[in-house]
């Protein structure tokens, strides 16, 4: 089994090239419309409530409904990449999120447009967590955080572009079509244009190598190499790449402690993460502000998404991830109570961008770190399933945090959001690996050799 040890190896020793450059321009181009439409139902829910006549209990299906989507496909799509490879699962997913993005413009009551958005989630649902696969098994180890970091710092401009194009669009109406449907047009075509771009990637070649197709991966690996102007042919020791695996394996030792611990993580985090970005205009209008300022302040705080990302590239690879998602989960907490403390206008948007900017270093982190503690065989299938968890307990969150924000008020919330990251704190330190700066191959292969006999699982 010499040659695919030596083409993993050689895909960890090659440095960054315009290759990797490239493929890290265009997954961000993806994320970006992938965040900006799933924050985009928080921004125009309030516009929508008047457009159709939506009453309060209406308001949750249609927050929930393309994170019910994005669970179901998750997991369907997710398990799929595995079997189908990164670069198929790709184009499905885009061209699914594309067409019902669209259909959703036209929607001509408000249940046509939360089927439009759940169909549209299932293709969002496996996009992140196939981006976090693909980019672990293409980036080489000594800057595969960093890489990472810098496609979500691209993807994450897509939050306030979301925000300031519905402040700019809701209530208006070019060409004679209301805004709010331009604001989904704008997400298909953007989509549309993004599909064009990823169809000229190669497949995976971790992925190839898992399927025994050595002579197609090493195509790929020579045209990295040849990119990189360089030949590394290095048989080196290393953990070889296991053959396919049922998604059962992920229940069973060597993975189940890891598959634990990142399915607790992904519930925990969405209070955190989407709790913030996806109810804040809903929690400024219980403060008391109207519609127009509360997408202004939103907006605001939605810039620290893209900043905090940036902020986070230096950090990726100097210090171990999992220290990084604590330290920035404990950030999340203070800056969320403070928030919830807040009345007046400068400080909630202050706060606000601290709040997005340290939870985009939080998220960073931990979208590289799930994806890396697998092997190729079940990387796809595991970052899935774990984050299809977190798509369905955000699809259940509007049932649990609206409810509390409208019997005790915002700061209730923000002590939820609070308690749910101090688990995630406890769970991440003591059952999370050490990753950064490691082989996906050493990484995963560590797991086997903890699970062995005498050792714990």
């Amino acid at each position: 089994m010499t040659a695919p040890l030596s083409m993993t190896a050689r895909l960890d020793r090659l440095p960054v090239t315009r290759f990797h450059r490239l493929l890290i321009a265009v997954v961000g181009v993806a994320t970006f419309f992938d965040l900006y439409d799933l924050f985009l139902a928080s921004t125009v829910s309030t516009v929508l409530s008047k457009e159709f006549g939506v009453s309060g209990a209406a308001t949750k299906p249609l927050l929930a409904s393309a994170f019910l989507g994005a669970f179901v496909g998750a997991v369907t799509l997710g398990r799929l990449a595995d079997r189908i490879g990164r670069r198929r699962a790709f184009l499905l997913t885009l061209s699914v999120y594309s067409l019902f993005t669209l259909l959703g413009a036209f929607s001509t009551d408000v249940w046509m447009l939360v089927v439009c958005r759940f169909v549209a989630g299932i293709g969002i649902g496996a996009e992140l967590p196939l981006a976090d696969a693909y980019l672990a098994d293409l980036l080489p180890a000594h800057a595969r955080g960093r890489a990472t970091a810098w496609a979500y710092t691209i993807g994450f401009c897509g939050v306030p572009a979301a925000g300031f194009l519905a402040r700019g669009l809701v209530g208006e109406a070019p060409l004679g079509v209301d805004g709010w449907r331009w604001l989904f047009v704008i997400g298909a075509l953007g989509a549309a244009i993004v599909w064009a771009l990823r169809a000229g990637l190669p497949e995976s070649p971790r992925w190839l190598i898992a399927q025994g197709r050595h002579a197609e991966a090493e195509e790929v690996v020579q045209r990295l190499e040849k990119s990189a102007r360089t030949t590394l042919d290095v048989p080196l020791a290393s953990h070889e790449e296991a053959q396919p695996q049922r998604f059962r394996a992920l229940l069973r030792k060597p993975w189940r402690t890891r598959t634990a611990m990142l399915s607790a993580f992904q519930v925990l985090q969405v209070f955190g993460y989407y709790g913030f970005g996806s109810l804040v205009p809903i929690i400024l209008t219980a403060k008391g502000f109207d519609v127009a300022h509360s997408l202004t302040f939103s907006a605001l705080s939605f810039l620290g998404y893209p900043i905090g990302s940036a902020l986070s590239i230096p950090l990726m690879d100097r210090f171990q991830r999992k220290w990084l998602i604590v330290a920035a989960a404990a950030g999340m907490a203070v800056f969320g109570l403070a928030f919830g403390y807040s009345t007046g206008g400068a400080a909630i948007a202050i706060l606000g961008f601290c709040y997005t900017a340290v939870s985009n270093v939080f998220s960073n982190a931990y979208h590289a770190y799930q994806a890396e503690i697998f092997p190729t065989s079940l990387r796809a299938s595991a970052a899935g399933s774990a984050y299809s968890l977190s798509r369905l307990a955000t699809a259940a969150m509007p049932y649990l945090l609206l409810p509390l924000l409208e019997a005790e008020g915002a700061t209730a919330v923000f002590v939820a959001v609070a308690l749910a990251m101090v688990l995630l704190i406890l769970i991440t330190a003591v059952f999370g690996p050490r990753t950064t700066g490691r082989s996906v191959d050493e990484i995963a292969g560590e797991a086997v050799t903890a699970s062995r006999p005498g050792r714990p699982s």
